[in-house]
């Protein structure tokens, strides 16, 4: 079932150029009116923390080594003509203008003009800014594109949401170490990481229709970068790695790297796609104003920078940066150290 998007591009740049002229069944979702994020904090976005509360982190260890992909062979660049230079794994790639994928038709610039190895969220778009509406498909008639629940049981344990003082940003669903998980949709997968402080071993795969599923807290990755999949193939094993209380997975929809919520997608109590279509507009993010509001912590005796930076998954540099601090400098007993 899984290919190398390497091998992909070897075996499908030499598509008969009258193919392309074959109407494209994946829309342009990655143009739209966005706003920069703005910096300044409103006065009610402020939230003093005073109890015992835990997260997830989304901290982020250093890339994966990854080989130069580059294509040498000259029979291989079916009319240059046609072709677009992107930036693929940091080096310039002579590509056909689309890719043929399990009977979809991929535009290579919609598809890769994005694509990081080692961040969850490359893409320069402010969520609470989003003004557009676009319509992702779910499913494909013809050809067929099928889609499938993570794992046979989906039962949340800990929802999408506010949890005690910081954002879950996707739902948490109750199973076995050792249980298969199995990814949503058809797509290609970006990440296959291990993140101590967050997700533990974690996999995030691009979809065709601009969707990105992510999987935390998984004991085992049974899939790379670049792996191609079918909706239901196994990509990882359940598991408690990283900053988690419990076996569980951690399961995120996002979109240009702006989490959604996944039973806005998914009827995970009927087994069920919520509709074959996902509209996409601003009230999808309205949530996030809630999300960023500025929290803090009130130091209390015994407290160090050691102890906020483990009670909150927060490094120390960041809470130092937040705060204008040093990591030697004396914490006062009342005062506020802000966290996020």
């Amino acid at each position: 079932m899984k290919r190398s998007i390497a091998i992909g591009f070897f075996l499908f740049l030499m598509i008969p150029s009258k193919s392309f002229s074959q109407e494209k069944r994946l829309k342009d979702f990655f143009h739209f009116k966005n706003k920069k994020i703005e910096s300044a904090v409103a006065p009610d976005t402020i939230q003093v923390i005073d109890d015992n509360m835990f997260t997830i982190d989304d901290s982020y260890l250093d890339s994966l080594a990854w080989e130069e992909q580059r294509i040498l062979e000259e029979e291989m660049r079916a009319d240059i003509d046609t072709g677009q230079i992107i930036l693929f794994y940091d080096s310039p790639v002579e590509v056909s203008e689309q890719l043929y994928i399990d009977s979809v038709w991929v535009t290579i610039r919609e598809y890769y003009s994005i694509w990081s190895s080692n961040k969850i969220n490359p893409y320069d778009l402010d969520g609470e800014n989003f003004s557009d509406t676009v319509k992702l498909p779910l499913t494909y008639a013809n050809p067929s594109l099928d889609w499938s629940m993570p794992l046979e049981q989906m039962t949340i344990t800990s929802p999408f949401g506010l949890r005690r003082w910081k954002w879950h940003y996707g739902d948490d669903i109750r199973l076995n170490v050792g249980d298969s998980v199995h990814v949503a949709f058809d797509g290609i997968v970006r990440l296959a990481r291990y993140d101590r402080y967050g997700y533990g071993y974690y996999i995030l795969v691009r979809h065709y229709n601009g969707l990105e599923t992510l999987y935390g807290h998984l004991s085992k990755q049974l899939v790379e970068p670049g792996d191609i999949l079918k909706a239901g193939d196994v990509l990882g094993l359940g598991g408690s790695t990283g900053r988690s209380s419990g076996p569980h997975l951690h399961f995120e929809v996002r979109y240009q790297g702006n989490a959604i919520k996944p039973t806005d997608v998914f009827d995970f109590d009927n087994n069920a796609l919520i509709s074959p279509e996902l509209e996409i507009n601003a009230s999808t993010f309205s949530y996030l104003k809630e999300a960023r509001k500025v929290r803090y912590h009130r130091v209390r005796s015994g407290d160090t920078l050691s102890y906020i930076s483990y009670r909150y998954g927060v490094s120390i540099s960041t809470i130092c940066r937040l705060n204008g601090i040093r990591r030697n400098s004396i914490l006062r007993i009342g005062q506020r150290i802000r966290i996020t």
